[in-house]
């Protein structure tokens, strides 16, 4: 029987030291949540290497939008891995389609490639196919350790049906792993349901402003979320239940 783990995704820092120190297996580190995370800066990376010792997979996503990538973003994305591999990351989440919104099954294998000995899961770029199961098997074939998905709905709750049958289909030839919406309030029916035994969730709450002054008229000050720590410890204690 496989080990349940639990994967935060981290926008910081804080939220690397807080999903290590409540137990959680993994933290997915990005940058910009308002768009779905990407890759987040060299010293990010570095001083999160040098703080956490559980595993450390960075986003490697240049920007948002779509995993259409040009020549140029596809240069930074092998650049960007070659990073995170100098960095001792454990892994990368990343993802790569076609035009017509296929899995870019060639660039997948090579991203494998070079990624390696770092493991590489395959980002919701997998939710955007038009064929999950077709996808299923090409990820498999190209080496990817595990899928980060919400079975192409909005919300993982929402995608059970698909997950569970993306579970059965993988046979353990990869990790499927439901993300998007995962709580303490459902993480449990989520395992028993799916079978899955990796669980995405950012448990994120703003953080408070500690900058006692501001001026109301700067309008892209924006937010800084955090993992919830006793929301992390919650889904964690679930998941050992």
């Amino acid at each position: 029987m496989q080990k349940n783990h639990l994967e935060i995704c981290a926008f910081g820092i804080q939220s690397c030291l807080i999903a290590q120190a409540e137990g959680a297996s993994r933290v997915e580190l990005c940058d910009n949540p308002i768009e779905g995370g990407t890759t987040p800066s060299y010293g990010t990376i570095k001083m999160v290497r040098e703080k956490i010792s559980i595993e450390l997979y960075p986003i490697i996503r240049p920007r948002s939008l779509n995993y259409y990538y040009d020549d140029d973003e596809w240069a930074i994305i092998c650049q960007d891995v070659l990073m995170c591999k100098q960095l001792a990351c454990d892994g990368i989440s990343v993802g790569v389609q076609k035009i017509n919104g296929e899995l870019d099954t060639d660039k997948m294998k090579r991203l494998v490639d070079l990624a390696y000995p770092m493991a590489v899961t395959c980002n919701r770029v997998f939710d955007a196919v038009p064929n999950p199961y077709e996808a299923l098997e090409q990820l498999i074939a190209a080496g990817c350790r595990r899928v980060l998905t919400s079975g192409q709905a909005a919300t993982a709750p929402e995608g059970m049906n698909l997950l569970k049958e993306l579970v059965a289909q993988a046979q353990n030839r990869l990790s499927v792993m439901p993300g998007a919406g995962v709580k303490s309030s459902n993480i449990a029916e989520l395992k028993n349901f799916t079978q899955a035994y990796e669980f995405h969730a950012s448990a994120r709450i703003a953080a408070p402003n500690l900058v006692n002054y501001y001026n109301f008229k700067i309008t892209d000050a924006g937010n800084m979320y955090i993992a919830d720590n006793e929301e992390v410890r919650k889904m964690l204690e679930l998941l050992k239940s």
